[in-house]
């Protein structure tokens, strides 16, 4: 009976790319690796690129080649191990196995090929101007939150958006709910310029954006915002939900539930030169 293919799950990912860092950081080769621990070149290359599951002893004799003797991180990396093959929700309250640094949105967001994104209530960082972006961060930081944390936040968000400026840039397809457009984020004049923004980054190739219309009253985004990352063949599509709650991601075949729903709203949005439109439109009324 032939063996089922190892799926290439999110954990796998992850863990093959902590390897791959702390290898490189070593400043060590594939070659030189695979030659001390008496291991196949090829293969370490395929853990590292999640190709193949890691066994829990690899990752061990990988761990002290490297001198990497961090006591609760190793032992994070090598809980991970025993779990590459699980495709279940995960977030940042998932046991001790993984925390919030687990997995990190950004992490997702430069390695995908394309993000998309339906927002019930803003504009995705990807696409704000910074003074949207540092109303949306001090809304949601604690009250004592130092200024220099808030403007340190607000540059991560900033240096997120250059993926889109890459040789090859990511593609985004982004709906808006029309809320989305007329929530005064910062006040009216905050909110102009971002709109006009939008009218610019709509112009890039890989961007498009759709409104969807308040007169769209039953729809797929009623639960909520939520993202896909499109990862490069052979990795599956990853879903991202964001609450209250915590982050929570899903692996195909869940996934698969918010591909079809984004696709429902994306044909359920007005179109290209519609939506362009009602943005410009919007913008206009806040001069």
């Amino acid at each position: 009976m032939p063996h089922k293919p190892f799926v290439r799950t999110l954990r796998a990912q992850w863990l093959g790319q902590q390897l791959r860092a702390l290898r490189e950081q070593r400043g060590m080769t594939l070659k030189l690796v695979s030659e001390h621990l008496q291991r196949d070149m090829s293969a370490l290359g395929r853990y590292e690129r999640a190709d193949w599951p890691i066994r829990k002893g690899d990752v061990t004799a990988l761990l002290d080649l490297y001198g990497f003797h961090h006591a609760a991180e190793r032992a994070r990396l090598l809980a991970l191990a025993e779990e590459v093959w699980r495709t279940d929700r995960w977030d940042e309250d998932y046991g001790d196995v993984v925390d919030a640094s687990f997995i990190e949105y950004p992490w997702l967001e430069g390695r995908a090929e394309k993000v998309c994104c339906f927002h019930l209530t803003l504009v995705p960082g990807l696409l704000q101007t910074r003074e949207y972006a540092e109303a949306v961060i001090r809304n949601a930081a604690e009250p004592d939150v130092p200024e220099a944390t808030i403007g340190r936040w607000v540059e991560l968000r900033m240096s997120r958006q250059e993926v889109l400026k890459k040789n090859r840039p990511i593609k985004i397809s982004v709906v808006l709910d029309e809320a989305v457009l007329r929530r005064q984020v910062g006040g009216a004049e905050i909110l102009r310029r971002q709109l006009e923004h939008l009218g610019e980054m709509r112009r890039l190739s890989g961007v498009h954006i759709r409104v969807l219309p308040a007169s769209v009253a039953l729809h797929q985004g009623l639960d909520g915002t939520f993202w896909i990352f499109c990862l490069p063949d052979p990795y599956p599509a990853v879903a991202y939900v964001e609450s209250l709650g915590g982050r929570l991601y899903l692996e195909s075949p869940k996934a698969e539930r918010f591909v079809l729903a984004y696709d429902r709203l994306w044909r359920a949005a007005l179109g290209d030169r519609e939506s362009a439109t009602m943005i410009e439109t919007i913008a206009k009324e806040l001069s």
